[in-house]
């Protein structure tokens, strides 16, 4: 499966293309980092993202995507400017069908290095390892996009597993308790029809 992973940003946009083989072998194809210049209007920042994300589509057709989830910052402003970059992609990804799943950085930092808590160095560290890379992602967002696509690909099929067995457990517990309810019924109405002789 290949994943495009993205640290969303106004300012600073990571992209990284990692393919999954098999186990847990990751290889990276692509990483960089889109910028828009910070004087531009809201409007037209969004939209070099909006294009730079088609870019990446078309070139690597990857057939998921990972975006980092905004859950808290201190500064209101970065962090609507981050959700916003963040549904630019969705949106982008969801006009070719593709599925599209939000990572928490715990997610991401407990999937690459084992520790929900790892800082940026030990983030990038880890990502360099595990794809076999000399050179070191700069700057940071390149090498968190990267990890974004490895957190996706080692933990989607799990996620995906565990919803179908919730599905599957609903669908037990409806036909149980329309049973339960079909039983209920026919003892009543024996009870009704042995009163009433």
């Amino acid at each position: 499966m290949r994943v495009l992973g993205v640290d969303p940003g106004l300012t600073r946009c990571g992209f990284g293309v990692v393919d999954g083989g098999k186990g847990r072998t990751v290889r990276c194809v692509a990483v960089d980092v889109v910028r828009t210049p910070a004087d531009a209007d809201l409007s037209v920042r969004l939209l070099g993202i909006s294009d730079a994300v088609e870019r990446w589509m078309d070139r690597y057709e990857p057939e998921a995507v990972a975006v980092e989830r905004v859950f808290a910052q201190h500064n209101v402003s970065t962090a609507m400017g981050t959700a916003q970059a963040g549904g630019v992609v969705a949106v982008a990804a969801a006009r070719r069908g593709l599925p599209v799943v939000f990572h928490t950085p715990s997610e991401v930092k407990a999937a690459v290095t084992g520790s929900g808590r790892a800082d940026k160095a030990q983030v990038t560290g880890m990502v360099m390892r595990l794809l076999g890379l000399e050179v070191r992602p700069h700057p940071a967002d390149a090498a968190d996009a990267l990890a974004l696509a490895i957190c996706h690909l080692w933990r989607e099929p799990m996620r995906q597993r565990l919803a179908e067995a919730e599905a599957r457990a609903a669908e037990i517990a409806k036909t149980h308790k329309a049973r339960l309810a079909a039983a209920a019924k026919l003892a009543k109405q024996a009870k009704n029809t042995g009163v009433a002789r």
